[in-house]
């Protein structure tokens, strides 16, 4: 029997395995054939530590050290912009000052987004401390450390029934059976649907469907300097990929479990809000598609043991912030289970905890 199953080999199942592998035997069971198949394979892979709650933004500043310096580093340079029309200056002021961007003049963020349309864009923000994740390679490098010290990394291996033992668990799947003390419930979208097999409560969490497109680069510029650009309440934004630019109507529809994709007419509605900030329109895409973002009930990160069940944690409900918490995330949750002191605070620990909802 195996310490340690973790279901889900996302970003948040893949680092947690990671960190428990040096003091366990750890089996990561991934339903695909790759891992971050799913949200994490699709994710907008920006670092923006001021973006979240309050307990994601602690975890987000807790990970600077590890994408900094870990396997030399995982960041390049990006920007943040925020750009708004007439009439919306209250909510620009207060999405600026959520995330601590400094007003620029329209002028200014032309300067460094050529295309804005300055007929459109009254008001505008910025800071250059956002950067892009190296997301793939820090997905494999998790990958490598959990082989490295034993571990098992199994693709194509859905959860298919889970049977309570004594001092532990059986979980089936097209490998056969495999036996552990603990379950990690890592499962993206289909955590509670693991709960369930497991005959744990479920929480409650919600995937929410969000909608790519890659467009050319517009007008033939070179995009590779551009910021991540957003419009006031998240209502869309943009960013360089590749020598394209990737568009998101930055939506949160609820959806049932499953292999996303994008919705056409939302997808529309997106660009044409993107398209009215700027002065070249969109004339064709290039690829588009969607992932689903898991949140808890109050949209906190959930990270620990079941309330009732003490042989069954939760990592999960990292919504659109599993990349840049994964490093302080999957510390926080290695250190719960193996019982040393975590580095988070207090405050932010019980904002963590499952135990929130059995109050």
């Amino acid at each position: 029997m195996k310490d340690i199953i973790v279901i889900g080999g996302g970003i948040a199942g893949t680092s947690v395995a990671a960190r428990l592998a040096p003091d366990a035997s750890v089996t990561l069971l991934e339903a695909e054939e790759a891992l971050a198949f799913h949200a994490s394979g699709r994710s907008a892979a920006l670092y923006e530590t001021n973006y979240g709650l309050s307990s994601t933004v602690a975890l987000s500043k807790a990970s600077g050290e590890y994408f900094r310096e870990a396997h030399g580093g995982y960041l390049s340079p990006r920007g943040f912009l925020l750009v708004a029309r007439d009439g919306e200056r209250a909510e620009f002021e207060a999405d600026a000052a959520k995330i601590q961007l400094d007003e620029i003049s329209p002028a200014e963020a032309r300067d460094i987004m050529p295309i804005l349309d300055l007929d459109q864009v009254t008001h505008a923000a910025y800071h250059a401390d956002a950067w892009d994740i190296d997301t793939d390679r820090m997905i494999q490098d998790f990958a490598r450390e959990v082989r490295a010290h034993g571990g098992e990394v199994l693709t194509r291996a859905k959860v298919s029934g889970i049977e309570r033992l004594s001092g532990g668990w059986r979980v089936t799947t097209p490998h056969g059976t495999h036996e552990a003390r603990l379950i990690v419930n890592a499962a993206g979208p289909w955590v509670d649907e693991i709960a369930k097999l497991a005959g744990v409560a479920p929480i409650g969490f919600t995937p929410l469907r969000r909608s790519m497109a890659r467009i050319p680069a517009p007008g033939g510029h070179d995009v590779s300097g551009w910021p991540m650009v957003f419009g006031v309440g998240e209502s869309w934004y943009a960013k360089p990929d590749a020598g394209s630019l990737i568009v998101s109507p930055a939506e949160e529809d609820p959806q049932p479990p499953m292999d996303a994709w994008a919705d056409d007419m939302v997808l529309a509605e997106g660009l044409a809000r993107y398209e009215a900030m700027v002065s070249k329109p969109v004339t064709r895409l290039e690829a588009n598609w969607a992932g689903l973002r898991t949140f808890s009930p109050d949209r906190h990160l959930c990270i620990g043991f079941d309330a009732a069940e003490r042989g069954f944690f939760w990592h999960a409900g990292q919504g659109g912030y599993g990349f840049q918490t994964a490093p302080a995330a999957s510390r926080h949750a290695a250190d719960l289970i193996m019982g040393r002191a975590s580095e988070m605070d207090a405050e932010t620990a019980a904002q963590l905890s499952p135990e929130r909802f059995s109050a």
